[in-house]
């Protein structure tokens, strides 16, 4: 059960909120748990998902990796309840097919055959696990596969984003509210080696 009370849908009645969830609807299918939790501080939740928003449709990343990266870095924080939502766009929202989303949940970029979209799941997980790490070897590769300085910095605000929705929805534990077959994935493969 989550740590702070998931508010009652039926009493939001804010005009914003409600645009937002029509934008979420679509996507997702139905609004999950984590934006009703978010509703216990409305004052942050509305510019909180405007930015997100923002970062979402005004870049250089496609929606698809978009959510790629969503799912890349939620897997690498053990987010299931964050790897869920990302897999549900892909899959609902985007009409992925849902045996590639798993593998590459579960098999991360061994299974990708696109150098840009490796690119920048790599780039992330370098991110997401040590900022320290980045060179400028990899914003040049970043270049080289098209991303200008727009989508460099939208990339790396994207890690960050989806970082704090891993931690908000990890540390208050939301009630999970996606398909079990998300839950269930081995999300060994994105995680950051042991040293």
């Amino acid at each position: 059960m989550a740590r702070v009370p998931i508010i009652e849908p039926e009493t939001v009645d804010d005009p914003a909120v409600e645009e937002i969830f029509a934008w979420v609807t679509e996507m997702e299918g139905s609004v999950p748990n984590h934006f009703y939790l978010e509703l216990n501080f409305p004052e942050y939740m509305k510019p909180k998902l405007q930015s997100t928003a923002a970062l979402w449709e005004h870049g250089e990343l496609s929606m698809p990796e978009i959510q790629h990266v969503g799912i890349a870095v939620s897997t690498a924080n053990g987010c299931a309840y964050c790897t869920g939502a990302f897999c549900t766009i892909l899959d609902y929202g985007l009409d992925a097919d849902t045996d590639y989303v798993r593998e590459f949940a579960e098999q991360g970029t061994d299974v990708l055959d696109d150098d840009r979209l490796e690119t920048i799941v790599e780039y992330a997980l370098t991110i997401n696990d040590d900022p320290h790490a980045v060179t400028d070897a990899d914003t040049e590769a970043l270049r080289e596969v098209g991303l200008g300085n727009k989508g460099i910095v939208q990339l790396t605000h994207l890690v960050s984003d989806f970082a704090s929705y891993n931690r908000l929805n990890t540390a208050l534990d939301t009630d999970y509210d996606y398909q079990e077959m998300w839950r269930e994935l081995d999300m060994a493969a994105m995680s950051p080696a042991d040293d």
